[in-house]
């Protein structure tokens, strides 16, 4: 899947990623190739991307979209 995540200030992360798991308002779920399209609000947590090139961010709240295998993160990172 291809993952973009960014934030109002700069591009975190462009690139591939088997999965990925984000911090939902309701609960954390997990985003896999051929996952339905979704857009949700993100709580505080961890944002995981799991693949070739691993990546985690803390981040306070955003929002992320899913559809035909792109990943769509808007973050405010937590410092």
């Amino acid at each position: 899947m291809k993952v973009t995540i960014v934030s109002p200030e700069r591009v975190l992360f462009e690139g591939e990623a088997d999965g990925v798991k984000v911090p939902g308002e309701k609960g954390r779920f997990e985003i896999l190739k051929g996952h339905a399209p979704i857009i949700s609000t993100l709580s505080a947590g961890e944002v995981v991307c799991s693949g070739a090139e691993p990546f985690t961010l803390s981040v306070k709240g955003g929002f992320v979209e899913v559809a035909e295998d792109v990943v769509s993160v808007c973050v405010e990172a937590a410092e």
